[in-house]
């Protein structure tokens, strides 16, 4: 008989129970789910995601699978939370976590804790894809981006506190022009990373101007460089959207040069690295100072150059203009004239109004002529106080206006004497005129030079000199000019 054959069991006797242990359903799957749980306590799985579904509650369900296999997976909603990335259908990635059972359906599944795309080429394509849709949106629009301040008097920086990346943003601004700098310390890589980073913009953006805390005038989120997987976190959607809000200005320096995150898309600036952003964040000082000292020497030169001609201008007005006590002298004398000339006319007048008065009388002649003599007497006699005080309304207005000429020649002689004092004369011929030009003197004409201190008189003794490039022939029986 073959092993395993169960044994005939004669008529009218018991049955022959076999030799194993006897379970519920419950205890068997309970007992699955112990050997599986400690046999696979912790595993990474690889795989291609399928049948992706968030559910109401937060929970994620999927399913891994590749060419031979599926395995069911979950992510609870804490962890779902968590996640670095946002899993799709057709989505290679690698999960880790714990295989477990679910005894209601008789299956067994993954409990996921991390997930990670698996390979570079897949995490390129997540991030092209992820950079077309928010440029899409407008966010790397270049009129949103704002212009950096010129020298800020606050910097914000976002980065971790004990990396080098801070140290050398200090010592660069030192060196070019020293500012106040506000650090927020954040993770620049690992869970969490991409939310600090975002709070930490948020929260500078969020400070109120003049508060106890500065508000800076201009930001920097910087790290060091590192592989793809370590500069993830500046690729996350949350960082790039609080970039793209921040009302400050903000440079990213995320990496090396050749580095390139999708924030470097959304912030107003980028630096190949941390210490070229501060180099971008402040000019350097020595050279301000230059610059302002070169410009000093140039408006101290124009004005030096503009007063030399303006002195130049006045000195040239000055000399074109008579003297001004010959003219004050002149319309004295001319004042005093007019004046005795209407004194003597008003008196003419008046004797010839009488005149022609009593001729009138003689002709008239009766009894009415002494009444109308008498009436033309007081006309006569009213009008004369009313001619005198018309003359003198008209010698008080041509007074003022002599003293207001005179006023004004005192300061133009004043000016005159000014310039004689400085080296200069005026030469006037035998007539008082002044002479000008070279061309209007002879030999023999007798000329009067007057200085600041006296007048001296002269003889032109030859003929004048031209001046270069403009030589003329001189006459035969001119000499030179003392």
């Amino acid at each position: 008989m073959m092993a395993g054959t169960p044994l005939s069991t004669p008529p009218g006797e018991s049955p022959l129970r076999p030799n194993l242990p006897e379970y519920t359903v419950s205890e068997l799957s309970a007992a699955l789910k112990r050997s599986i749980e400690q046999g696979f306590a912790y595993v990474r799985v690889r795989g291609e995601v399928s049948g992706f579904k968030r559910h109401s509650s937060g929970h994620c369900y999927l399913a891994l699978k590749d060419t031979e296999a599926v395995l069911d997976a979950v992510c609870w909603r804490g962890t779902a939370q968590r996640l670095a990335l946002k899993p799709e259908d057709g989505m290679e990635v690698v999960c880790t976590g714990r295989l477990t059972t679910y005894p209601g359906r008789s299956k067994y599944q993954l409990v996921v804790e991390t997930m990670e795309l698996a390979g570079v080429g897949a995490l390129l394509k997540l991030l092209e894809e992820r950079r077309k849709r928010l440029a899409a949106e407008g966010l790397f629009a270049e009129e949103r981006k704002k212009k950096l301040p010129f020298l800020p008097a606050v910097i914000g920086v976002v980065t971790s506190p004990t990396g080098a990346v801070i140290r050398d943003i200090l010592h660069r601004l030192a060196d070019r022009f020293p500012r106040r700098v506000l650090l927020w310390p954040v993770a620049v890589q690992g869970e969490g990373a991409a939310q600090q980073v975002a709070a930490a913009i948020e929260g500078f953006n969020r400070l109120a101007p003049g508060g106890a805390v500065p508000r800076p005038d201009l930001l920097i989120v910087a790290r060091g460089g590192g592989s793809l997987e370590d500069l993830m976190a500046f690729n996350e959607e949350i960082v790039v959207r609080a970039a793209a809000a921040s009302a400050i200005p903000l440079i990213s320096a995320i990496g090396h040069e050749t580095d390139t995150t999708l924030i470097d898309y959304a912030s107003d600036r980028r630096a190949p690295t941390p210490t070229a952003a501060a180099e971008m964040a402040v000019p350097v000082r020595l050279d301000l100072l230059a610059e302002l000292d070169a410009k000093a020497v140039r408006l101290a030169g124009a004005l030096s150059r503009l007063l030399t001609e303006r002195r130049a201008r006045i000195a040239g007005l000055a000399r074109g203009l008579p003297d001004p006590r010959s003219i004050l002298d002149t319309a004295r004398q001319r004042l005093d004239d007019r004046a005795e000339r209407l004194l003597v006319g008003f008196r003419a007048l008046l004797g010839v109004k009488r005149h022609r008065l009593d001729s009138a009388a003689e002709r008239l002649g009766g009894a009415a002529l002494p009444a109308l003599l008498e009436r033309a007497r007081a006309r006569l006699d009213d009008m004369a106080p009313r001619l005198r005080h018309a003359a003198t309304r008209f010698l008080a207005h041509e007074r003022h206006r002599l003293d207001a000429c005179g006023g004004r020649l005192e300061t133009y002689g004043q000016a005159l004497r000014d310039t004689l004092a400085r080296g200069f004369a005026v030469i006037r011929d035998a007539s008082g005129a002044i002479i000008d030009t070279a061309a209007a003197l002879a030999p023999g004409d007798a000329l009067t030079i007057e200085f600041h201190d006296g007048t001296l008189a002269a003889t032109v003794d030859g003929s004048p000199r031209r001046a270069a490039g403009k030589s003329k022939k001189p006459r035969p029986d001119q000499g030179s000019l003392l």
